[in-house]
């Protein structure tokens, strides 16, 4: 073990053979990396078990090319159902999913539903198609695809108050016209 003055003279040792020392100048810490933008990962979550769900129920009684689409929530009045189930509601927005394949037509329809929203519109119409232009329009249990993509997707979706198959002039079952809840103001 080696005694204190030992400690001592090997740090002055070290200093003169090291020689004299000047301190470095101080250097600005770089900036940190911008923090990532917060993500509603609820959101996320929630559209995730809805897609989820949306596959599962694919399976599940599906629409053939000419059955009608129509569904409503209980809050929507039988005058402005009629009214739509007849085509007395015009159509502010439309949008053409014929050609896409189910996962483009998914993130399409999303996309035109919340442009839709976010511009308050009241009505619109999604054309569909009926299937049978090709083997990719139908499942493999026969059944056309983007017609039940589109029934299942708006089914799920609070902005949705009513749909219904449009009337023969405007697609007929083909088509779908969408009533949509008015957005709130904020």
């Amino acid at each position: 073990m080696t005694a204190p003055d030992d400690e001592d003279d090997d740090a002055a040792l070290f200093r003169d053979a090291v020689g004299p020392v000047r301190r470095l100048p101080e250097r600005v810490a770089p900036p940190m990396p911008a923090r990532p933008r917060p993500r509603a990962r609820m959101a996320e979550r929630d559209e995730a078990a809805a897609r989820d769900e949306f596959r599962l129920a694919l399976d599940e009684q599906l629409a053939e090319a000419g059955d009608v689409l129509a569904w409503r929530q209980d809050t929507v009045p039988d005058p402005v159902y009629r009214r739509l189930r007849r085509g007395e509601i015009s159509a502010q927005e439309e949008l053409d999913l014929h050609g896409a394949d189910a996962r483009t037509a998914e993130a399409l329809l999303r996309a035109f539903l919340a442009d839709a929203l976010r511009h308050g519109l009241g009505c619109v119409r999604i054309i569909h198609g009926k299937g049978g232009r090709g083997h990719a329009d139908f499942s493999s249990s026969g059944a056309p695809v983007l017609k039940n993509l589109v029934d299942r997707m708006l089914r799920q979706r609070a902005s949705v108050l009513a749909f219904h198959s449009a009337p023969p002039a405007q697609g007929g079952t083909g088509a779908v016209v969408v009533l949509l809840a008015p957005s709130k103001r904020r």
